[in-house]
C-alpha cells in the first residue's frame, strides 16, 4: 500500500504549483527594497529654457525644499543622472541636444516634462516652424506637471507621482521605454 505523491482530487479546481517555486517572495520583496532605495535617492539634472526654470529652482528653496523628498542632489552630468526634468520651450535646435542627455543617462532614466511648453508647445508652437510640439516627441515622458509656469507645489506632486512610480516597479518585468519609441513619427 504506497503513497501516491502527484495525487490531486478530481474536483480540485486550482493550479498545483511544482515545488521550488518559491523565489518569487524572495523578489517581490527585494523589488520592494531596491524601489523604496532608488525611488528616496534620484539624482536629478535640470533642462530649463524658460519662465519654468524659474519655479523650478523656487522648488529647490527654503520654503518648499524639495530635499526632504529625496531630491536633493543635482548633477551638472547626465551620466551621474536619473532623472531629468525639461521646464520650458524645447525648440528643433535643442531637439538633438535633449535627445543626446536622455541617450547619455544611466538606466533607469526617467523624465519630467514641467510645463505647457515642455508638454505641448505650449504658447508658442502655433505658427511657429521652429517649436517641437512637446518633450515627448524627442524622448519618452514619465511625468507631466501642466500649468504655464506651474507652482513648486505642482511640481512637488510631479516628483511624488514618479517616486510612487518608481516603488511599483517590477525588477522582473522592466522593459526599455526607447525601444520602438521612433516608429510612427
Amino acid at each position: 500500500m504506497g503513497i501516491e505523491q502527484n495525487a490531486t482530487p478530481k474536483d480540485f479546481p486550482g493550479q498545483i504549483i511544482p515545488a521550488g517555486n518559491g523565489g518569487n517572495i524572495t523578489i517581490t520583496t527585494l523589488d520592494k527594497v531596491i524601489n523604496w532605495g532608488r525611488s528616496n535617492s534620484l539624482w536629478s539634472l535640470y533642462f530649463g529654457t524658460s519662465c519654468c526654470a524659474i519655479e523650478m529652482m523656487q522648488t529647490g528653496a527654503a520654503r518648499h525644499d524639495y530635499s526632504r523628498f529625496g531630491f536633493e542632489v543635482a548633477r551638472p552630468s547626465p551620466r551621474q543622472a536619473d532623472l531629468i526634468i525639461i521646464a520650458g520651450t524645447i525648440v528643433n535646435k535643442m531637439a538633438p541636444v535633449l535627445r543626446r542627455l536622455y541617450d547619455q543617462m544611466a538606466e533607469p532614466k526617467y523624465v519630467i516634462a514641467m510645463g505647457a511648453c515642455a508638454i505641448s508647445g505650449g504658447p508658442f508652437y502655433y505658427n511657429t516652424y521652429s517649436v517641437v510640439k512637446g518633450a515627448d516627441h524627442v524622448i519618452p515622458v514619465d511625468v507631466y506637471v501642466p500649468g504655464c509656469p506651474p507652482r513648486p507645489e505642482a511640481l512637488l506632486e510631479g516628483m511624488m507621482m514618479l517616486q510612487e512610480k518608481i516603488r511599483t516597479e517590477s525588477l522582473k518585468h522592466k522593459v526599455n521605454p526607447i525601444d520602438g519609441f521612433d516608429q510612427g513619427l
